[in-house]
């Protein structure tokens, strides 16, 4: 069964196991795992190259640049309990065999929101940039996050930047902006804007 996204040029969004999605193109597809801890290890070196070069070559990710590969192993190994824990998803975007992308929903544990989860670290690999990875990455997201109970999606970036045209374009709403919300190495402030999603309410990405 094929779930069709009308205003994302044709493409689909199909699931073809529990824990994998395809973005069926008329070239080779882009396939959406999700990574549980045990997949982890061998994810592992290949997560850790794609977000050194995200975070070095200019988006943060909560991290200051420069980064070594030392300190971007040690932020994905710190996942591994709450991924075994099933308080977070990891998704990850494959070429062929090539990582090109990821992204994560932190689900809320509080039982008064069993309902809501945060989107957290989306990224894609430089070389991969401008082939509608990051949208199929954000529909297999919603997907999984349905598949969880989940339904209002929240995130934080930084504002007046590309990142929020693109969530703004998938149906995300602004909540408001947060001044100097972060800084880089040398102290410069960075506003973020808070944003939202419910997906009990259509949009037209269908997302």
């Amino acid at each position: 069964m094929r779930i069709a996204f009308p205003s994302d040029d044709n493409q689909f969004l199909m699931p073809t196991q529990q824990r994998s999605y395809t973005r069926v193109t008329g070239s080779a597809p882009i396939i959406i795992r999700s990574v549980t801890a045990l997949e982890m290890v061998g994810v592992l070196p290949d997560l850790v190259e794609l977000f050194a070069e995200t975070v070095n070559s200019g988006s943060p990710l909560g991290f200051l640049a420069p980064i070594t590969h030392t300190t971007a192993r040690s932020y994905w190994v710190s996942l591994i309990p709450e991924l075994e824990a099933g308080s977070r998803l990891l998704l990850v975007a494959y070429d062929g065999d090539t990582v090109v992308g990821s992204g994560q929903l932190a689900l809320s544990q509080r039982h008064n929101s069993p309902h809501r989860a945060e989107l957290q670290k989306l990224f894609v690999g430089l070389a991969s940039r401008g082939r509608g990875v990051g949208r199929t990455l954000m529909n297999a997201l919603h997907a999984a996050a349905r598949q969880h109970g989940r339904t209002l999606i929240l995130l934080s970036t930084r504002h007046q930047e590309p990142a929020e045209t693109f969530y703004k374009s998938l149906g995300y709403v602004e909540v408001g902006v947060i001044p100097g919300w972060t800084i880089d190495r040398v102290g410069n402030r960075y506003n973020h804007v808070e944003m939202y999603r419910d997906l009990t309410v259509n949009t037209d990405d269908q997302g």
